[in-house]
């Protein structure tokens, strides 16, 4: 077993000049940052006084679970002998709040493969069960991941 370690720079830049003197008076920005990646602005959700031009850590993790599963896929079909031509995702979640309190009590992962030749689309299918047992995040959180994958093949170029 390793043992891998991440860090993340946050800074707070939403104080309006009397900080936190009330719930409406501060700002939800947040600037995100690491070294040699290029800042990630944020904010809280528009349900929570957010801005909603900014990412909220709600569709952070979302993001970190359709990006983990399509890394993970990527490995599984390499390690298959699925040749992946394209592949996008439209992934979803949902949350429960209950005054001051909330989590996130599923996440739906529906990523569109396309393939290289009509003899992989078996293959590719079974990749994302692979991919789902690979992926960490989805190995880390506390709710359901749930998976509506389509497979497509690629057409012949002429």
């Amino acid at each position: 077993m390793s043992e891998h370690e991440y860090r993340v720079d946050l800074t707070w830049t939403g104080n309006r000049g009397t900080g936190t003197s009330g719930y409406r008076d501060y700002d939800r920005a947040v600037t995100l940052s690491g070294t040699a990646k290029p800042d990630l602005l944020a904010s809280a959700d528009p349900h929570f006084r957010g801005d909603g031009t900014r990412w909220n850590p709600e569709e952070l993790l979302l993001a970190a679970l359709a990006e983990c599963h399509l890394l993970s896929y990527l490995h599984a079909a390499v390690s298959t002998g699925v040749i992946v031509v394209d592949y996008s995702d439209e992934a979803s979640a949902a949350m429960t709040t209950q005054g001051n309190s909330g989590r996130i009590t599923s996440a739906t992962l529906r990523p569109r493969v396309t393939v290289a030749d009509p003899a992989m689309v078996d293959a590719a299918r079974a990749a994302h069960a692979l991919a789902h047992q690979w992926c960490f995040i989805a190995n880390s959180v506390a709710f359901e991941v749930h998976l509506e994958p389509e497979t497509l093949v690629a057409r012949p170029t002429l």
